[in-house]
């Protein structure tokens, strides 16, 4: 495995922006990985884990250390509806792959861009879908002990964008392949309001797995939540903040703020309640399309930051902050990022 020095990592993310990796390397085998990190540990070097660059925001000045592309790549299909693949393979031709064979379980989860390997450190969802519902096991390397190891569903600890990876050992282990438990012949997962709204106007009363797939990437192509360098709103990291889930009483209290009664409040199992950060971003008086210099709210969707030409990462940071502080001001609730950041001297968002 080669070490390739000063590699720019702006055009290996969908912002666009940021400096450059002190030294990458391409992980194409278990074996990579692990010489990797152990090289890193020998050398005392920092060690970066590169997906897909489709939630990341890498600082101006770059990032120390080692940087660690992985491109693992297969995916072994089973009869039974269980599905392996390995970490570097592109998510959304996964997606189309189980929706071609007739398998169900991930077609509302179409679109996204990105790697296998990341879906559950973040516990990817949309349109009515997370990814763990469908998640078997995790294989990964374990950089604490040097070992290979297989996590079950329940061990993964799963919750509303957020994983026993994310918040429970960040930066410990490094997803191998996942696997999937997918429902051969299946019905699609039709339970989220605006998807069931365009099934209806288009007319299809008993949707296909390939039905809702396209509806999904239709319904993400018009908030230019599909990667598309060409679009206009097209370099983001998609969803810039996670949907807040806060206590019964902040809702009601938000919702007086707002003086609507047709706020969306989503009640949760433990009793709290979900709020839609692009609501809360809009009532705060930031509108589609608001704009700092280089930097500005998507023309489509409010929870998008885009990166327009000549941007720089610390000017993401700053509009996203001020997009933060604006909404905490005007509802006092704290949006939290959903990207990961890197080459920062200190967490640059709170």
């Amino acid at each position: 495995m080669e070490l390739e020095p000063s590699v720019p990592l702006a055009p290996k993310t969908t912002l666009g922006v940021g400096g450059a990796a002190a030294a990458l390397a391409v992980a194409r085998s278990e074996a990579d990985v692990a010489e990797a990190v152990a090289r890193a540990r020998a050398q005392k070097l920092p060690l970066q884990v590169l997906g897909g660059g489709s939630n990341l925001v890498v600082s101006d000045a770059g990032v120390e250390g080692l940087t660690l592309a992985i491109s693992l790549r297969g995916v072994e299909w089973r009869a039974d509806g269980r599905v392996t693949a390995a970490a570097g393979e592109p998510w959304d031709a996964l997606v189309a792959a189980s929706v071609e064979r007739g398998l169900a379980g991930l077609e509302c989860l179409s679109g996204i861009p990105g790697l296998v390997g990341a879906t559950p450190i973040q516990n990817v969802g949309a349109y009515g879908q997370e990814v763990s519902e469908r998640i078997a096991r995790v294989r990964a390397f374990d950089r604490e002990s040097g070992a290979v190891v297989e996590l079950g569903n329940g061990e993964c600890r799963f919750a509303y964008r957020d994983s026993y990876f994310k918040s429970h050992a960040p930066g410990r282990f490094v997803v191998l392949a996942v696997e999937f438990r997918l429902t051969p012949g299946g019905a699609p997962a039709v339970r989220y309001p605006e998807l069931e709204r365009e099934l209806a106007a288009r007319g299809l009363r008993e949707p296909s797995l390939a039905d809702v797939r396209r509806v999904v990437l239709a319904l993400r192509g018009r908030k230019s939540m599909l990667f598309d360098p060409s679009d206009e709103n097209g370099r983001s990291c998609g969803s810039f903040f996670v949907n807040p889930i806060v206590d019964a009483a902040l809702a009601d209290e938000v919702g007086a703020r707002a003086a609507d009664p047709s706020m969306p409040r989503f009640a949760q199992a433990d009793g709290r309640v979900k709020l839609s950060a692009a609501w809360l971003i809009e009532r705060a008086g930031l509108e589609k399309g608001t704009r700092d210099g280089n930097v500005g709210l998507s023309t489509k969707h409010t929870l998008c930051i885009v990166a327009h030409p000549g941007a720089r990462a610390d000017e993401i940071v700053r509009f996203a902050a001020r997009v933060q502080r604006t909404v905490l001001e005007r509802f006092g609730v704290r949006l939290e990022p959903e990207p990961v950041f890197w080459g920062f001297a200190q967490p640059p968002m709170p």
